[in-house]
């Protein structure tokens, strides 16, 4: 485990999340965080990425746990670049249940 630069103690490391949440308008967006709940929380909020400040609330709907930041990273480059069908089943939803009630059935880049 590393050392921290304050002493011996061992530095705790930090667990990454790949998340994928669900916005308003039935699009996906596909995000890393230490803290999925907190990182939703600001989504939520209108602070998170560009693209889900316009599309609130988001709903989460898949988490997968990393262990550092390059790989999580390297995951959500490879969850970005499914397909919209292939995104729906890695979440566990059918097809025709991933739309929020009068969304378009716009592709998101998630």
């Amino acid at each position: 485990m590393p050392r921290s630069r304050l002493g011996n103690r061992p530095r705790a490391r930090a667990l990454w999340f790949v998340y994928v949440v669900r916005c308003r308008d039935g699009s996906l967006y596909t995000g890393i965080s230490t803290d999925v709940a907190a990182r939703v929380a600001v989504h939520n909020g209108g602070r998170g990425a560009r693209y889900t400040r316009a599309r609130r609330p988001v709903e989460l709907l898949y988490v997968e746990r990393k262990r550092s930041r390059s790989t999580a990273l390297r995951r959500e480059a490879a969850i970005k670049n499914l397909s919209r069908r292939q995104k729906l089943a890695l979440v566990g939803l059918p097809l025709g249940r991933e739309l929020a009630p009068g969304a378009g059935g716009t592709e998101a880049p998630c």
